[in-house]
């Protein structure tokens, strides 16, 4: 991330302090005080592994392409009060169904 420009920069920060600000105010879909505990530490991980992971891409092109997973699974994961990412079916092309499955995102749902 290092030839980021300072725009795409703030927006990367932005997705990662919005993800922790959503893990904190999670609810579990179950309303259970253990499952919610462990679904917010779920996030706040999910984001620190993923985050750092791919501190380094340097390509706009793929930073773009991480920026919107990110956004995506953050939708998806409000939406469906889910933290997990969703399975893909394996008749699917993956990395054209999940980009998560080639580890190059931000997100964390």
């Amino acid at each position: 991330m290092n030839s980021m420009t300072p725009v795409t920069r703030q927006e990367v920060l932005g997705l990662y302090r919005k993800i922790f600000r959503i893990a904190k105010k999670w609810q579990s879909a179950s309303g259970q005080i253990e499952e919610t505990i462990k679904e917010k530490e779920y996030i706040k991980n999910e984001a620190k592994m993923l985050f750092r992971k791919n501190k380094n891409v340097t390509d706009p092109k793929l930073i773009k392409q991480c920026i919107e997973e990110c956004e995506a699974r953050i939708e998806i994961g409000l939406h469906y009060n889910i933290p997990y990412p969703r399975p893909v079916p394996h008749e699917w092309n993956q990395n054209e169904i999940n980009f998560s499955l080639t580890g190059h995102q931000f997100g964390v749902f």
